[in-house]
């Protein structure tokens, strides 16, 4: 997590929600028949629009006038697109345990399947988050450098439940799994509230993960890739689970530890590093630069609550080839603005995947109506809000923002150029692995007229105030 001050300015610009009462125009899924080579679909959330099909556009002869557009060039591509989704954490697991299992099986459809939202990329923890019941790790006491205590059992009551019922929704689910601390014995302090990593205990911990891998593969929940950390420059002052990890320790953890142990008993899950702001990019770089490291790992995690998406960038120069991913953000339940603040995060994502991130995972999938259960400093909202007592489900503003991307954009999807002068309005474009084409924009100011031009070819669209618009065609 980042400082309680940074995290709270950024959760104040981006924290939304929005009650599914209030939502009469919810859409289930995309029209059945593609678009096709003389419109565009549309898909608005803006007021009381929630992901609502508007008229189609339909294309004309570009003229002379269509100058200040929005101009889409397919042909030029940037990076292959993985998904979108949010984390299982420990609360959010049990969370979604309180609900009755038919409102619980028909949320998860809802979320997981690929003819609904189709929630693709998903984080889990391995332990204790500030988002748990409880502060635990796999391994609890005295030193136990040969793992022979370690068990995930805490996790068979419903947090491995609820990602097996995801899974059954959507097979191809892509896990990733962040610690925030290793256990209290491994670290300076002996507690995972705070604190720093102890490198004689390096190997021991790569055991840990393997353990952790083998046993949630065993249990039905096979995981793609792991952080080493999250969040690796803060302990947050011993408020919540969490662990200083200097950049000398997670290069010599990567390339003599982890990475080695892992190839040797034939697990291809993939190594992402940092797992934090965007300001820390330089030590990205350095990290990559590192032959030994780079045998091992190729990836970085971002999240966004410090610094500028642009910083992602200056690690694309240096590492052209290295692949990026958004791992966390999550709405203020107590923001004023929680109910409407989609554009904002339609902002969020389309920075993040114009400065070459592959997907755009959020914070907790679900909690309460007060952000719980929370044994940390934060006042974070879930994706969903399951209400305690009444059980209500609210799907927040972030969920809408989803909507758009994780409706439209499918695994293999690839960014393609899209320019125009517009203030206030932000855009990004793929191509599906089927050949159409999405274009989503954002609109953070007032309504106004834009047009849409591809070669030869132009639509005009009204662009509804504070609004995220899809546009879909062949």
């Amino acid at each position: 997590m980042p400082t309680e001050s940074t995290r709270r300015a950024f959760l104040k610009l981006s924290a939304i929600g929005l009650t599914a009462a209030a939502t009469p125009n919810i859409a289930s899924a995309l029209d059945a028949a593609g678009p096709s080579s003389d419109d565009v679909q549309v898909r608005v959330t803006s007021g009381k629009l929630r992901y609502a099909s508007a008229p189609s556009l339909t294309w004309r002869i570009a003229g002379a006038t269509d100058t200040n557009a929005i101009t889409v060039d397919p042909s030029q591509k940037f990076q292959e697109m993985l998904g979108f989704g949010a984390a299982f954490t420990d609360a959010a697991c049990y969370t979604f345990n309180q609900l009755p299992s038919p409102a619980r099986e028909q949320l998860f459809h809802e979320l997981f399947h690929p003819s609904e939202m189709g929630l693709s990329v998903c984080r889990t923890c391995i332990g204790a988050s500030d988002y748990s019941t409880e502060v635990f790790s796999y391994d609890e006491g005295d030193p136990d450098p040969e793992m022979k205590r370690f068990s995930i059992a805490h996790d068979q009551a419903y947090v491995l439940p609820m990602m097996r019922l995801a899974r059954k929704e959507n097979l191809d689910l892509f896990l990733f799994s962040s610690p925030w601390s290793p256990p209290g014995w491994m670290k300076a302090g002996g507690s995972m509230l705070g604190g720093s990593m102890r490198p004689h205990y390096f190997a021991a911990y790569a055991q840990y993960f393997l353990k952790f891998l083998q046993g949630y593969a065993a249990a039905g929940v096979p995981i793609q890739a792991v952080t080493v950390q999250n969040e690796v420059d803060t302990d947050q002052d011993g408020r919540m689970p969490a662990c200083l990890w200097p950049q000398e320790y997670e290069i010599r953890f990567v390339k003599e530890n982890l990475g080695p142990l892992l190839r040797k008993n034939g697990l291809a899950t993939k190594i992402w590093i940092l797992d934090h702001n965007y300001n820390l990019w330089g030590r990205a770089v350095a990290e990559l630069d590192d032959p030994g490291l780079r045998q091992y790992c190729n990836d970085v995690a971002f999240h966004g609550y410090v610094g500028t998406p642009a910083m992602m960038s200056k690690v694309h120069e240096a590492h052209p080839d290295a692949q990026f991913y958004w791992t966390e953000g999550g709405p203020d339940y107590t923001a004023p603005d929680y109910l409407t603040d989609w554009a904002k995060w339609g902002q969020t994502f389309t920075a993040a995947i114009r400065n070459w991130c592959r997907s755009i995972t959020g914070w907790n999938l679900a909690l309460d109506e007060k952000g719980r259960p929370n044994i940390g400093p934060f006042p974070c909202g879930g994706m969903v809000t399951i209400h305690s007592q009444t059980k209500e489900i609210t799907r927040s503003g972030q969920y809408w923002a989803f909507a758009h991307f994780s409706r439209s954009v499918r695994r293999g999807a690839t960014r393609f150029d899209s320019v125009s002068k517009f203030e206030r309005v932000n855009h990004v474009g793929f191509i599906n692995p089927d050949g159409n084409k999405v274009l989503i924009v954002t609109n953070t100011g007032p309504a106004q007229s834009v047009t849409l031009k591809q070669a030869n070819r132009s639509a005009v669209l009204t662009l509804e105030p504070d609004s995220v618009t899809t546009l879909l065609w062949s």
